[in-house]
């Protein structure tokens, strides 16, 4: 029995089939298959049932996965306890949503390269619900998103609350919020639907909202006087002070954003908790 078969048969029985488990390591399906096979044979039982959905877990395979589970701990505490970070060699997939890439991000990711110097680093933005699922796929390692994640597998770092303004064009006087297009987050988004529910329980079906999927889109949007915006104040701060857009206070205001770092909790990887730390440090300061 080898810690690469037992690492194997956690990703197997984690995700649920060969294929899926071989995306995960980069390795070869048959590869895959070989390790589970050896050790099925090293064991002399059978750990998994075949079907045509994926495979699950046996009696005997439930009962590896918990000594599994706590050996891949051990190795990440090790790992953590003996390596220096600035040694650690790895690839760390990180999602995040536009707010947190049109704030602080680059700081993040300066930070990150900082603190672990060999590390691969690949960036994916999407909307919130899309990086969900990447992470749940585990597609993702890290997900800075509108959380938390409300899922057994997966943990989450309560980031800073982002709160959210009303813009107009500089030319715009004492906007009519019922008659001027609301231009705003995507249309899957928890901000776009908390604030159509708002519009239409002030102004009925009279009120229109432009949803984008880019903020910075959005705010030239706003800025060419297509409508009024409602957008991350940190993010629309640098906007006005520019004397491009101003902000305005139509009497109520959005309820501000939640954000998480979130990653899947059974790994008990060392790297992606730090990294997930230093993203709360990281937004903290720049909040």
């Amino acid at each position: 029995m080898t810690l690469d078969q037992l690492n194997t048969f956690l990703w197997v029985a984690r995700l649920g089939g060969v294929r899926r488990a071989a995306q995960q390591m980069n390795l070869s399906q048959p590869a895959i298959s070989a390790r589970i096979s050896g050790l099925e044979e090293t064991l002399g039982v059978a750990l998994f049932t075949r079907g045509p959905r994926g495979v699950t877990l046996t009696r005997q395979g439930v009962l590896l996965r918990n000594h599994a589970e706590q050996i891949a701990a051990s190795v990440e505490r090790i790992r953590a306890e003996i390596v220096p970070p600035a040694s650690l060699s790895s690839l760390l997939r990180i999602g995040a949503a536009e707010t947190i890439v049109q704030t602080w991000l680059p700081a993040f990711l300066s930070r990150l390269n900082a603190t672990y110097p060999k590390l691969k680093i690949e960036v994916m933005v999407d909307i919130s619900i899309n990086l969900r699922e990447a992470l749940l796929d585990r597609a993702l390692d890290l997900a800075l998103l509108m959380g938390p994640v409300s899922e057994y597998s997966v943990d989450n770092i309560e980031l800073p609350k982002v709160s959210l303004a009303w813009y107009r064009p500089v030319a715009m006087t004492e906007p009519d919020i019922s008659q001027v297009p609301v231009i705003t987050y995507n249309r899957q988004s928890r901000p776009h639907r908390h604030l159509a529910a708002e519009l239409y329980a002030r102004h009925g079906g009279t009120a229109q909202i432009f949803p984008s999927n880019s903020l910075s889109t959005a705010i030239e949007m706003v800025a060419a006087g297509l409508g009024v915006g409602v957008m991350p104040e940190v993010l629309g701060r640098r906007h006005v002070a520019a004397g491009r857009i101003v902000e305005f206070d139509p009497g109520w205001r959005p309820d501000a954003l939640q954000f998480s770092a979130s990653f899947i909790g059974d790994t008990e990887d060392a790297l992606v908790q730090g990294a997930a730390r230093l993203a709360r440090e990281v937004a903290v300061e720049y909040g």
